[in-house]
């Protein structure tokens, strides 16, 4: 058995050998499938490493919660675009009430875009960086952000008691007003306020090029509110106990729904997310992308294996005299199924093969020349892509082999 098979695989590359442009036409549709899986695979494996890094930096033990649910962009209901809100009461309360809460952190800001306001800017020395987020932090922040000082040192309670006009920035911060000189000690002016630098972020992990947080501009929470007394957006991170994420978020759940007058059975007006949520939330996004690609792709190798019968139609008409030969010295109906079946599962196999050469090429080239758009080949896209490939000859080579197994032998060897 593995005799003819290794006969009639070696029958099989001299057709491909001997039609060479004609082989590379018939599977040009099984290549492009191919190769359209291979690279959104690999483009689709590296953003979701990247975005699990990015989001796992800020802490797996972290709960976001806002008056809005956190996660993909979307069309704001109406009842969205009145909520209320979130407190810094609410933060205490969530840092009184949730005993397996660890710590509570709370951010305030105003929601510049919301209230028709140009975003804040920074100057120094004739530099300028707009569209930064300017904000009032705690001490806490730091730890459940999972920031690291560069330089300098962060926030502490006594700034905040005593409302004093100081700040922290953020990398890109720093790199546009100060490029090579130490910003520790120098005075800023941001919306008209002088502030004096103590301290620096490290660079964040970015998803897709950039971090937003690398933008931001901290102060302590109380200089923020003797600034801008209206100001009401409170954004809420909680640190949970090891291991109890969920029972973190159920009660939270519960004591902000108390005190925002939620009734039993109407849906939350608040958002609370984790690192894993987001995660999850991307990946149901991007394996619907997947699917749509997939659909695609099948479309260029069904147009592939029908070429592929076609073509193997059209070689078992051709060679119709060679099988009358064949069978009048002792071929079986199997040897003859065998040869051209395994021509057609070549044909495809070295199409696919093609494409996945072609796909690894594309993801390295998307690598390299496209830093911000990461791409990996996952193993299991290239076995896919094999297999299918392979798949498709052996569906659709599967009748022109049948048809040439069946011819007889007589009428065979008559055709001219």
């Amino acid at each position: 058995m593995y005799r003819n098979v290794r006969e009639n695989l070696g029958l099989a590359l001299d057709t491909l050998r001997n039609h060479k442009f004609r082989s590379f036409l018939t599977v040009l549709g099984v290549v492009i499938g191919t190769l359209t899986v291979i690279a959104v695979a690999s483009i689709i494996a590296g953003l979701d490493t990247q975005l699990v890094q990015t989001a796992e930096q800020y802490g797996t033990k972290i709960l976001w919660i806002y008056k809005l649910q956190m996660g993909a962009p979307h069309r704001l209901t109406r009842e969205e675009r009145l909520r209320k809100p979130l407190s810094f009461e609410d933060a205490q309360a969530i840092k009184e009430q949730c005993p397996d809460v660890e710590e509570v952190s709370v951010a305030l800001f105003r929601n510049t875009a919301e209230m028709g306001l140009p975003p804040s800017t920074a100057h120094y020395k004739g530099r300028d960086f707009s569209g930064g987020q300017f904000m009032g932090v705690d001490a806490s922040s730091l730890a459940l952000t999972n920031s690291t000082m560069a330089d300098g040192r962060y926030i502490t309670p006594t700034d905040d008691l005593h409302r004093r006009d100081v700040t922290v920035l953020a990398f890109n911060v720093v790199e546009r007003l100060f490029q090579h000189e130490d910003p520790v000690g120098k005075t800023i002016q941001v919306d008209g306020h002088n502030l004096e630098v103590i301290g620096t972020l490290a660079k964040y992990k970015a998803f897709l090029g950039n971090n937003p947080d690398d933008n931001n501009i901290l102060v302590p929470y109380w200089t923020y509110k003797k600034f801008y007394p209206d100001a009401k957006d409170h954004f809420i991170s909680a640190m949970a106990y090891r291991d109890r994420m969920d029972q973190a978020s159920d009660e939270i759940r519960g004591v902000l729904r108390r005190r925002r007058h939620v009734k039993p059975l109407d849906p939350d007006n608040f958002g609370i997310s984790s690192a894993e949520s987001l995660i999850n939330e991307f990946r149901q996004i991007i394996s619907t992308v997947f699917l749509v690609m997939v659909v695609i792709s099948s479309i260029g190798l069904l147009v592939g294996g029908i070429g592929v019968m076609n073509i193997m139609l059209v070689s078992v008409t051709e060679r119709t005299r060679e099988i009358g030969v064949r069978k009048a010295i002792g071929a079986r109906r199997s040897d003859i199924t065998w040869q051209f079946l395994l021509e057609a599962i070549t044909l495809t196999a070295s199409g696919g093969l093609i494409g996945i050469g072609l796909g690894c090429l594309l993801s390295f080239l998307i690598r390299v020349l496209v830093p911000s758009l990461p791409s990996t080949v996952p193993l299991w896209s290239v076995v896919a892509g094999f297999v299918v490939a392979t798949s498709v000859g052996l569906f659709f080579g599967l009748w022109p082999a049948l048809k040439a197994a069946r011819l007889d032998p007589i009428a065979a060897l008559r055709y001219e």
